[in-house]
């Protein structure tokens, strides 16, 4: 009686511990199923009224210029992201100049939209370039890793896939992208063409044609990509070179138009009426002048130190 009941015992803790050890395995698996269904069918966030009148202006025809735009300079922002900056700004604008510098109603409704206008348009036109900016700037070690690939009797195509794994953004992205457009079986020539659409730089279309030229005719291309590579490299040490030296005035071409302006409004918020002569008829020709003669001072400092390579 006593073995029977020690061997059911012993049993007993066995099945326990056999149950045990399936149910802890039942849990790890359960919990990867469940992160693997949540990465296949992610479930929708709650999101508030906002977010959700902001996702369906990003998913208008109408904001795919303004994406197009923020693409271009290399801003990581939504158009409504964007729109809703121009808002606040609009605000904070209108708070000041009404609040702090006791500017007329009328005036401190319709300056700040001016204002931004402006500061809009400058923003663009200063970074209309900056992502191809950034792309031509990894280009040189673009040309490296593809040169160490070929050198180590890799393919173009299997250089291209290591350029897409070890270089950062904008040009891993696209380089990401060629490679995904290869493995589907499209061409080279054809995988660089629709990159060409959104990138028309000079360095870029001399890698694409030196690229494309060698793999047609032949030839020593890790050599030419090291050359290559050399002289990206150089450039972007010349261009970095006059940026450093052409950085002061180019701040200046900024003060010297905002600090007139701001001595204007502290002298209005400092003196009851001291900006109302301008409205006058003599007063609006002052201005003009005023104004015109900012204008002219900023776009002379900017073509004096835009210095192109």
């Amino acid at each position: 009686m006593n073995i029977t009941m020690s061997i059911l015992y012993s049993l007993s803790i066995l099945t326990l511990l056999i149950a045990g050890y399936y149910f802890l395995g039942y849990r790890s698996q359960k919990k990867e199923w469940n992160q693997k269904v949540k990465k296949w069918f992610p479930e929708e966030e709650r999101k508030s009224f906002i977010s959700k009148w902001g996702d369906r202006f990003d998913e208008r025809e109408s904001s795919q210029a303004l994406r197009d735009k923020l693409h271009n300079a290399n801003l990581k922002l939504l158009p409504s992201e964007y729109l809703g900056i121009l808002i606040v700004g609009y605000m904070t604008l209108f708070v000041m100049m009404y609040s702090i510098f006791s500017m007329p109603f009328n005036l401190s409704l319709l300056l700040p939209i001016g204002i931004l206008f402006i500061a809009n348009y400058l923003l663009f036109y200063f970074r209309k370039n900056s992502y191809e900016a950034r792309f031509n700037e990894q280009l040189s070690e673009v040309c490296r890793i593809l040169g160490n690939a070929a050198r180590s009797g890799l393919t173009v195509n299997q250089g291209i896939d290591i350029v897409a794994r070890e270089i950062d953004g904008p040009a891993g992205v696209e380089f990401k992208r060629i490679s995904n457009e290869l493995k589907m079986g499209v061409t080279l020539e054809h995988a660089f063409k629709s990159i060409q659409k959104r990138n028309k730089s000079r360095d870029f279309n001399l890698f694409i044609a030196t690229l494309l030229i060698q793999k047609k005719t032949g030839g020593n291309l890790a050599l030419t990509l090291e050359t290559m590579a050399n002289t990206f490299e150089d450039r972007k040490i010349l261009n970095q070179i006059i940026k450093t030296m052409t950085s002061e005035q180019k701040y200046i071409s900024f003060i010297v138009p905002a600090l007139p302006v701001f001595l204007l409004l502290v002298m209005n918020n400092v003196i009851d009426g001291f900006i109302d002569p301008l409205w006058s008829g003599f007063g609006l020709i002052i201005l003009f002048l005023f104004v015109g003669a900012i204008v002219l001072s900023f776009i002379l400092i900017r073509k004096i130190t835009n210095i192109k390579v």
